[in-house]
């Protein structure tokens, strides 16, 4: 049975230049409607993360989460999804410095921009504050990362910086590990802290 990942795969082969029918297909198969345009994959599991612990099933709801890889493909993308390909509806986050692609991007594409969300610096950045920086180090130390950071912290290049900073960067530096705190992070909130651009989105959907 066709899920979500297949359209996923199908979708990121046409945004490569690959054929668009096995994904056009797919999207009337799942009763797709709406398509949540991300960076990267640590931002598409901090709302799937979110989604889960309030009881959504966003597949079931015909929504896809697409992780782009990278602001400048939002342009593709939305024209892709959006009225130009399949029309569905776009929703989506960005960081604050790339905002200007999201912008152009969306224009271009006929997309309104107001179901798009500004993180600012990044949803990382947004997810530390909301914890605060002891709480981020507490679920560093749960995850046995504990002497990884503390290697970190002792190097050079990160001394003087601002906690969250170096948390941040902290979070970049070992392939996956900003995905699996990107869903870590958000499973350890209280239901308030939820950061504003996060909530927003899943709000919106």
């Amino acid at each position: 049975m066709a899920d979500m990942r297949a359209f996923r795969d199908e979708l990121s082969g046409w945004a490569a230049g690959g054929p668009g029918g096995p994904a056009s297909d797919l999207a009337v198969r799942l009763g797709v409607r709406t398509a949540v345009l991300l960076e990267g994959p640590s931002d598409l599991a901090a709302v799937e993360a979110l989604a889960a612990r309030r009881g959504r099933d966003l597949a079931a709801e015909g929504v896809c989460v697409v992780s782009m890889g990278g602001a400048m493909s939002v342009g593709r993308y939305a024209g892709l999804l959006g009225p130009p390909g399949l029309g569905l509806r776009l929703a989506g986050l960005c960081d604050e410095g790339e905002q200007r692609f999201y912008d152009r991007g969306l224009k271009r594409a006929g997309v309104p921009r107001r179901d798009f969300f500004v993180c600012m610096t990044d949803l990382e950045d947004e997810l530390i504050r909301a914890l605060g920086t002891a709480r981020v180090e507490e679920i560093v130390r749960a995850e046995g990362d504990l002497r990884a950071w503390q290697t970190f912290l002792h190097q050079p290049a990160h001394h003087g910086r601002p906690r969250r900073q170096q948390l941040r960067r902290f979070l970049g530096t070992k392939k996956g590990r900003k995905i699996r705190y990107g869903r870590l992070l958000v499973e350890a909130l209280e239901p308030e802290q939820a950061p504003t651009p996060l909530d927003d989105l899943l709000t919106s959907l």
